[in-house]
């Protein structure tokens, strides 16, 4: 009865999970396949706070779910971008940026560095789909963008509205483009822009007062952005503001935390750099060495926020001048190349990525996987390999859970005998086994020790997965053409060949792909050959998981049921290699086997 009533319930959760997967999985990873839009941004006017402030078009309709790399989700914002991108994008006197990984343009008129692409990184794993946009000019839907200026007392100072004079450039690691504009009273400003051989721009900020007598100023830089093209944040990965403040880097708050309260947006302790971050991407401020500038994070309203930089006052006399540099990062989550910035004096910049507290074991995981991709070129055969790797190391492991499993084997006369002397008196009987087991040097949890030790292997294979930039877009074999998205040969993309779209709760049974069904199938054989478990209730449990955990896994990241059907492969061949070394383990397989058809046609009869 108790058998029945415990099944009864194992159905009934595992159809709770069926059922509510399909919300879950599009609430953690939303749109996976979908291809990242342009970004953009805009700017003008003057807040209260003397910092300027963002303008742009209302939103055209209800706000947008966010889908997994980010951008414009909404047709008519798509559309109304790139009408803007192709007005605002033509004007000549633009200034051109063309470095070795980002190129773009600079826009005189306020100094805005409003128009960034990434050279190495295209939006879809479609060869002609064209770079990733991460900055756009202003009035866009998607703006995002970073200035530079001043704010002070009894000065006149440049705004979102200044029209600078130019000289220089393309903007290259050889190549500064230099800003100037004076305001007619006796104080001329100066930018001078240079950037790398990656992602980082330097802004050298001078002011010269050649007045009769002291300015006071403060250099400030900012960055704007849009929600609308913000990546998915989720439980376990996040999305929005960020930045690095005493020893530690803070992940958040979230846009909405800058919405309903203000205060989120407060910044606790020495700024090292700020701004904001996707999955792959971030745009983010890093103050001159040995300053100590106030910063903020805020909602300017209509999905727009800001995240703010501006240093002490300082009197600039007569006859002098004053220089400040901020340093500007606009490009893809790259380790080798954050890592290097952080070695180069930014601290916790290698951080950004937010890997939590799996960093422990996802760091030797993406060492690992980009040491073996770089020797076979390809990412899906690094994951076998890395498989291969994982379960070598625990291939002393599973055999001692083997002798321990025969040990078991040849003691089950005893603890039945055991289990009915004690029959009545459960603790006594929990005693006598565990004192059985000691005598024997059996360890009972010696089955559970491989599994609990690949736990933390797999959660830190997701988290690179699904943060890794160098794992985006990697193809493996035929139809798996990008390992950190879902399987995409599935029934639904088989029916959307025909012009049938499956509906969002059906997906749960047509989302499942080629890669989960080989999941399902290879761990019931791993199940199988196992030794019966004694309890009938885990034998059908047993039963149950591989095809709950085939649905359950058939919207993870490909690169993920790579790893898991490899390693029940190699599982299979390891159960059979060590059968052979204790075969009556096999023995008692066969003879399981033969008990379970007996007792099914005992049942039928």
């Amino acid at each position: 009865m108790d058998n029945s009533r415990n099944l009864l319930i194992a159905l009934a959760l595992c159809a709770v999970l069926l059922l509510g997967w399909d919300a879950g999985i599009r609430y953690f990873y939303p749109d996976a396949n979908k291809p990242a839009a342009e970004q953009t941004v805009a700017a003008n006017g003057t807040e209260p706070d003397a910092l300027p402030a963002a303008q742009g078009a209302e939103s055209s309709g209800a706000k947008a779910k966010p889908t997994r790399e980010g951008g414009l989700t909404d047709p008519a914002d798509i559309a109304e971008e790139e009408a803007d991108l192709e007005i605002s994008l033509a004007s000549t006197d633009r200034v051109k940026i063309d470095a070795a990984e980002i190129a773009g343009s600079i826009n005189p008129v306020g100094a805005l560095i409003d128009d960034v692409v990434l050279k190495t990184h295209r939006q879809t794993v479609e060869k002609d789909s064209g770079p990733v946009r991460i900055f756009s000019p202003a009035g866009t839907p998607a703006q995002h963008f970073a200035q530079f200026g001043w704010v002070g007392e009894g000065v006149k100072l440049p705004d979102a509205k200044t029209v600078w004079n130019a000289s220089g450039g393309p903007l290259g690691p050889d190549s500064p483009v230099t800003l100037t504009w004076a305001n007619g009273e006796g104080q001329s400003f100066r930018i001078v822009l240079s950037v790398d051989e990656h992602y980082m721009i330097s802004a050298e900020q001078t002011m010269s007062n050649t007045g009769a007598g002291p300015v006071v100023i403060q250099p400030f830089a900012l960055v704007n952005r849009t929600s609308k093209t913000a990546s998915a944040s989720t439980w376990n990965i996040h999305s929005g503001p960020i930045g690095a403040f005493g020893d530690s880097v803070q992940f958040g708050p979230d846009y909405d935390d800058l919405v309903d309260d203000p205060k989120e947006g407060q910044t606790d302790g020495r700024a090292h750099w700020i701004g904001f971050t996707d999955i792959y991407w971030l745009s983010a401020l890093v103050p001159e060495a040995g300053t100590n500038p106030a910063t903020d994070f805020r909602s300017l309203g209509n999905e727009k926020f800001r995240a703010d930089m501006i240093y002490q006052p300082v009197t600039v006399p007569a006859g002098k001048q004053f220089t400040r540099t901020t340093r500007l990062f606009v490009g893809a989550k790259e380790t080798a190349v954050l890592d290097m910035y952080e070695d180069g004096g930014i601290d916790n910049f290698g951080n950004a990525i937010d890997w939590g507290w799996f960093k422990i074991f996802a760091w030797p995981i993406w060492l690992v996987l980009t040491k073996l991709y770089g020797l076979v070129g390809n990412f899906g055969l690094a994951i076998i390999l890395l498989t291969v790797i994982v379960r070598g190391l625990m291939f002393p492991i599973a055999q001692k859970q083997f002798a321990s499993m025969a040990a078991m084997r040849a003691v089950q006369p005893k603890m039945k005998a055991i289990q009915e002397r004690y029959k009545d008196d459960k603790q006594t009987q929990q005693q006598k086994v565990m004192e059985l087991y000691k005598e024997e040097g059996i360890n009972p949890l010696a089955g559970c020790l491989p599994l609990l030790l690949q736990i933390p292997v797999f959660f830190a294979l997701y988290k690179v997965l699904m943060l890794s930039i160098e794992m985006r877009h990697k193809p493996f074999v035929a139809w798996i053409q990008d390992l950190s998205a879902p399987d995409p040969a599935n029934l639904a993309w088989v029916l959307s060949l025909v012009g049938i779209q499956v509906p969002s709760w059906l997906m749960i049974i047509f989302g499942l792909g080629v890669l989960a069904v080989l999941l399902g199938i290879t761990m019931w054989l791993t199940f199988r050959m196992n030794p019966t478990a004694m309890d009938p209730i885990q034998q059908q449990m047993f039963s149950i998981m591989p095809w709950v955990l085939m649905f359950v896994m058939a919207p993870f990241a490909a690169g993920l049921l790579v790893y898991w059907v490899t390693s029940n492969l190699l599982t299979l061949a390891q159960q059979s290699y060590l059968y052979s070394k204790h075969p009556q383990l096999k023995a008692q397989a066969a003879k399981d086997k033969e008990d379970r058809a007996r007792e099914a046609a005992k049942d039928k009869g």
